[in-house]
């Protein structure tokens, strides 16, 4: 790869990751606009270190702020952990059973079948766009600021775990679109259920990277490459991480401020014109 189309992709990545509108079909549509496969080892790798390096931008951008209202004290810490901890383990549960259903019955006959076979339909990626777009207008319509905060409890972690795990498989169904606008469903402020939705990304992020990277030592040992030439296809993305790190940081600010300014039914309108454009146009 080019230095410009890791520059590229790393932008794209970095500011649509932190917003609600699937950074993953951005990119994806960069790839193939590219002449990229996003389907291979090496183009799925990159993705998830270029969203590495945005849970480092959130970990700058929400350090802080978490210390003072989460961690207060250790019994009022504990409890968000575990909280972020259960709606993680929901999301493996979900996740993992996607996987299997679609790699053993959809994909059945097709040979080393993976479910990232999916990443590059675009109509599918189209179709995603749409529910995610669907949902964030529903929350934005449903909102009401004046209502009570009930409290994040294990009710509340489970469903929005479970949106989470449903989310994985489809590039286009926003992550934290998705997440953000359950949370808000369900009652939860704002500004609460934003900071759980990129706690859940930081703990979700590194074993969905470890995944990818024993996915490319597979690939590696099928097409008989060195342990040096495999090495060397994680430049791009250690390169991608810093740039995806500052544009990171940039989107983080823009999103806080829709949100405080009640614009999140925006971010559907958005999601939904995305949809209809790559149906026409893949």
């Amino acid at each position: 790869m080019h230095f410009l189309q890791i520059v590229l992709l790393a932008a794209v990545q970095g500011l649509a990751e932190l917003l609600p509108v699937s950074s993953s079909a951005h990119v994806i549509l960069a790839e193939k606009w590219m002449g990229l496969d996003p389907t291979t080892p090496e183009m799925t790798l990159l993705l998830l270190m270029l969203h590495t390096g945005t849970m480092f931008a959130v970990l700058v951008y929400f350090g802080k702020d978490w210390k003072s209202t989460y961690f207060q004290s250790s019994f009022k810490g504990w409890a968000f952990v575990r909280q972020v901890f259960l709606a993680t383990a929901a999301t493996a549960v979900l996740g993992l059973g996607l996987k299997v259903l679609i790699e053993k019955v959809f994909l059945k006959g097709t040979p080393h079948a993976e479910v990232e076979m999916l990443f590059g339909n675009l109509k599918l990626i189209s179709l995603s766009l749409a529910c995610a777009g669907l949902l964030i207008l529903y929350a934005a319509l449903r909102e009401k600021r004046t209502h009570p905060d009930p409290g994040l409890g294990p009710a509340q972690s489970l469903v929005i775990g479970l949106v989470q795990g449903l989310c994985l498989p489809f590039r286009g169904f926003s992550r934290s679109g998705a997440t953000i606008s359950t949370g808000l469903l369900l009652k939860l402020p704002r500004a609460k259920a934003e900071d759980f939705s990129f706690a859940l990304a930081l703990v979700i992020t590194p074993p969905l990277l470890l995944k990818e990277i024993l996915r490319l030592w597979k690939a590696r040992a099928f097409a008989g490459l060195t342990p040096a030439q495999t090495a060397g296809l994680f430049a791009p993305g250690l390169e991608g991480m810093v740039f995806s790190f500052i544009a990171g940081l940039l989107a983080l600010s823009w999103l806080s401020s829709w949100l405080s300014r009640g614009r999140w039914g925006w971010f559907g309108v958005y999601c939904l014109a995305a949809s209809a454009a790559v149906w026409l146009f893949h």
